[in-house]
């Protein structure tokens, strides 16, 4: 006889220890039981007796447990186990949870990181845990879509960080095209946000040009008072222009005090081509005082507070700055190559196929050929020791004025 809503609610258990079994039809019936109510149903596959699990009462009513039998007889039609299709979808929700898009990131992270510089991938993961993690670190990969990573990318575009967005945006790219390669997504959600992140306007690291403010900005490093390791990294910033990744990843292996020289690798340049840079009188003087405080480490300029196996965070420079009231729209790290650039060119009158060089821009001579990482070096050496003297002039002699501290 088959069950009915009321007979199900008001039905009560018996002294029997396995609980009574009211039977519905077609191999389902209700366990009732001191502990609860259980739908259940019998059913004989591969010529072997089994019990499927078809819910909880009142959870499950009797409505949804016929329901619930009626399709494991239609899997049972089709030669398939109810019970074991269960179980496989049970273990595959399971993966899906487990997939989460800071697990499958994270694991990008470690498989990748080979491709990456130290610095690079510290700041990688720095960005995801800072910017991405909070909003979709807990969702399955397999769930996020293009409106939950733009509603991440969102809160960055609130505070202007529209540089970083585009950024971050490509590394969430990555980590769904590793998550398809692997199985655990069925796309790259993020081509869907074409258009709709805000681009930062084009334009140039700002910097001091002007030689009177060069020579206030260089009396305002050396009567900078903060680490005197971010004091270093800031005066040999200025002598030398290299880029500050450069700068901050510079190892004691690639630098020859008594040679005057720096060697650069190109895997750590921009053109992916070694880089010589012959340091002025200044300039070794400067590391020669930090070869005693960090020459027993890799890094010239290790992390300040955190692990000295890492170079010197990205923040740290511009940061010191800031505190010296140097808005980071009148000049930035990346400034010093355009203040030498500029200076260089119109003031002191140096060679501008030197200067491209010492930029590590690609120069090429008269038949078109790229000059390798020696070429010129006794002139751009030259070159190098007028531009440390002309610094030193300017900050000692040239007439002190006030730094301009916002862009006008």
């Amino acid at each position: 006889m088959a069950l009915t809503d009321t007979f199900v609610k008001n039905t009560k258990p018996t002294c029997a220890t396995a609980g009574d079994k009211h039977r519905d039809g077609g191999g389902m019936y209700l366990l009732v039981a001191v502990s609860g109510k259980y739908w259940r149903m019998d059913y004989r596959f591969a010529e072997k007796r089994k019990t499927l699990a078809l819910g909880v009462y009142p959870a499950i009513s009797l409505a949804d447990a016929r329901s619930r039998r009626e399709a494991a007889r239609k899997q049972l039609a089709h030669g398939i186990d109810p019970g074991a299709a269960k179980r496989e979808a049970k273990q595959a929700q399971a993966a899906v949870r487990a997939n989460t898009f800071e697990t499958v990131a994270r694991d990008w992270l470690i498989k990748t990181a080979a491709d990456r510089k130290a610095d690079t991938q510290a700041k990688t993961l720095n960005w995801l845990q800072k910017d991405v993690f909070p909003y979709i670190g807990k969702m399955a990969i397999s769930t996020v879509g293009p409106r939950d990573v733009l509603g991440a990318l969102r809160h960055m575009e609130a505070r202007g960080a529209l540089d970083s967005v585009q950024r971050v945006k490509q590394i969430c790219s990555r980590v769904f095209c590793y998550a398809v390669a692997t199985g655990s997504a069925e796309r790259d959600v993020t081509q869907d946000l074409k258009g709709a992140l805000t681009k930062a306007s084009p334009g140039h690291f700002a910097a001091i040009t002007d030689p009177k403010h060069a020579g206030a900005l260089m009396r305002a490093i050396f009567a900078y008072t903060g680490h005197p390791q971010v004091v270093a990294a800031l005066k040999l910033s200025a002598l030398v222009f290299t880029r500050p990744s450069e700068l901050r990843s510079a190892e004691w292996a690639e630098i020859d005090l008594d040679a005057a020289e720096w060697r650069i690798p190109g895997s750590k340049m921009k053109m992916k081509v070694d880089h010589l840079v012959p340091l002025s009188t200044q300039a070794v003087e400067i590391l020669q005082g930090m070869k005693m405080v960090t020459g027993h480490r890799r890094y010239v300029f290790p992390s300040i507070g955190r692990s000295a196996d890492r170079p010197m965070s990205e923040s740290t420079c511009n940061a010191a700055l800031h505190a010296m009231g140097i808005d980071k729209a009148i000049h930035t790290p990346h400034g010093f190559r355009a203040m030498a650039r500029t200076i260089m060119d119109e003031v002191m009158g140096e060679r501008v196929d030197l200067i491209e060089h010492q930029l590590s821009h690609q120069v090429k001579d008269a038949n078109g050929r790229a000059y390798n990482r020696t070429a010129h070096l006794p002139a751009r050496r030259a070159m190098m020791q007028r531009w440390s003297d002309y610094l030193d002039n300017l900050r000692i002699g040239a007439e002190v004025i006030q730094l301009p501290t916002k862009a006008a």
